[in-house]
């Protein structure tokens, strides 16, 4: 039996070696070709918006995006006029980051006590509360928007960056991941946090939440990406010009008595920057904690 064993051993190295140098097999090569085109695919509309800002405004909306363009006609004089007189691009810029980076913390951190009690605890009621999550999440803001909107003028919070971050701080979506991947963790952990006479916020913050950082990356950057982009409801609630957001700031070049189209194209090419620095800066963390999130029912 022995023989037999050392012998299947031996056939079975060389042909796992064979394998490894025949290298990636032909399912391999077409799934990696497959993945590349589809990359290149969605860097088209962000390299169209490249060129269209070395191009006129009104060349550009006349014949749309398009690379069929004369090199001749390039300049950059759209950059000069972001860079010098783009009146107040950079105040709405900031105001989106400021508005932004607020709500995403916020959002993580009241979001990720929740999802840790509903994983953690064990309390009555636990299963309706989680079942009324679940249930925020298929209405659609369009239905909560009226009676949020009567509410904050009734608060008088209206024309504030507060009332803009406070309704979405407890973010279902949020909530339910975070759900998953806290159940992931073994409770022994808690039960050496109490033995050590950790308190409960203690054991969260000290002992939980630093391995919670790929969860923590991947909801930073899909709340990032909805807080940076979010249009409606500041439009509803903003009233100021100099609290005015991107989104809004940009809409507002549109005008019956003029466009500004070279200002649009760029200023909408710059927004674009925030987005892609933190989806690189975490995609590392986004795509491990996005998959960590899903295994666990």
């Amino acid at each position: 039996m022995a023989a037999l064993q050392e012998q299947d051993r031996v056939t079975t190295v060389p042909a796992t070696a064979a394998r490894r140098r025949r290298g990636p097999s032909a399912a391999a090569w077409i799934q990696s070709v497959f993945l590349v085109v589809m990359a290149l695919i969605s860097l088209v509309p962000l390299l169209a918006i490249l060129v269209g800002t070395f191009q006129d405004g009104n060349e550009v909306i006349r014949r749309g995006m398009t690379f069929d363009v004369d090199l001749g006609t390039l300049s950059l004089d759209n950059y000069v006029l972001l860079f010098t007189d783009s009146g107040p691009y950079f105040r709405w810029f900031a105001n989106t980051l400021l508005l932004t980076v607020g709500q995403v913390a916020g959002t993580l951190l009241v979001s990720a006590f929740v999802a840790y009690g509903f994983a953690m605890y064990e309390f009555r009621t636990k299963t309706l509360w989680f079942i009324m999550v679940l249930l925020v999440m298929t209405v659609p803001f369009e239905m909560l928007m009226l009676p949020l909107y009567v509410q904050v003028n009734d608060m008088g919070l209206a024309d504030t960056y507060v009332v803009i971050a406070l309704p979405f701080l407890a973010s279902a979506v949020t909530i339910f991941f975070f759900r998953q991947y806290f159940l992931g963790i073994p409770k022994e952990i808690l039960e050496a946090g109490r033995m050590d006479g950790v308190s409960e916020f203690g054991i969260f913050f000290r002992l939980v939440l630093p391995i919670t950082k790929p969860a923590m990356a991947a909801m930073a950057i899909l709340n990032g990406m909805l807080c940076w982009n979010n249009f409606l409801w500041p439009l509803l609630v903003l009233r100021s010009p100099e609290k005015f957001t991107l989104p809004i700031g940009l809409n507002t070049l549109l005008t019956p008595y003029g466009n500004n189209y070279e200002l649009l194209i760029i200023g909408a090419f710059f927004s674009l920057i925030p987005v892609l620095i933190l989806f690189l800066a975490f995609q590392r963390f986004f795509i491990e904690g996005i998959t960590a999130g899903a295994v666990k029912g």
